[in-house]
């Protein structure tokens, strides 16, 4: 089950095969940091109630790797198989998050818990789901399968099955607030 769930993330990259060599070029020659966190990832996982040994080790290496590559994701999380992560960099998933299989994710996302409101609590992600660069998801909601969530799109509803979430297009306000962002200019 390990090494099928491993693969199945190698295999969104297009390498269907995994062995010393591919393994090698994926940590240290061309070293891809979404595959290589997953890969630690689905470890620390397997791990976690079967040996304390290399639950630790495998635990310790995650958290090396979150700090590298920009990745605050809890080993905790529940993430299905081939999972893909486009860009690293600035992506937060909460521990108690659920995400559904062959799930893509971009930079700079978050999934994460809300507060207040009607929904309280964290996302839960379906199944072929692309989340674009920017995408915040916030709440106990539910994201249907085969949805897509545009660039920078905030999402604190339910989507259904089979839809699109895009932000608004954007405002230009008749007003020069630079002045209040740049400073120490000579």
């Amino acid at each position: 089950m390990l090494l099928q769930t491993i693969l199945s993330d190698y295999k969104r990259c297009g390498i269907n095969t995994i062995g010393f060599a591919v393994l090698f070029k994926t940590f240290i020659i061309m070293p891809n940091p979404g595959l290589k966190f997953m890969t630690i990832f689905r470890l620390t996982q397997y791990y976690r109630k079967k040996n304390r040994i290399l639950f630790y080790f495998f635990f310790l290496w995650l958290r090396r790797l979150k700090v590298k590559y920009g990745f605050d994701i809890s080993y905790r999380t529940q993430i299905g198989s081939g999972f893909y992560v486009g860009h690293f960099g600035g992506i937060v998933i909460h521990g108690d998050t659920i995400i559904g299989d062959n799930c893509n994710i971009s930079q700079g996302i978050t999934f994460g818990v809300s507060n207040y409101g009607a929904h309280i609590g964290v996302p839960k992600i379906g199944n072929n789901v692309f989340v674009g660069p920017g995408a915040c998801v916030f709440g106990n909601i539910t994201i249907g399968n085969h949805v897509t969530i545009g660039a920078n799109t905030v999402v604190t509803e339910n989507i259904p099955d089979y839809f699109t979430a895009v932000s608004p297009k954007m405002i230009v306000i008749d007003k020069d607030l630079s002045p209040f962002y740049i400073h120490n200019i000579d």
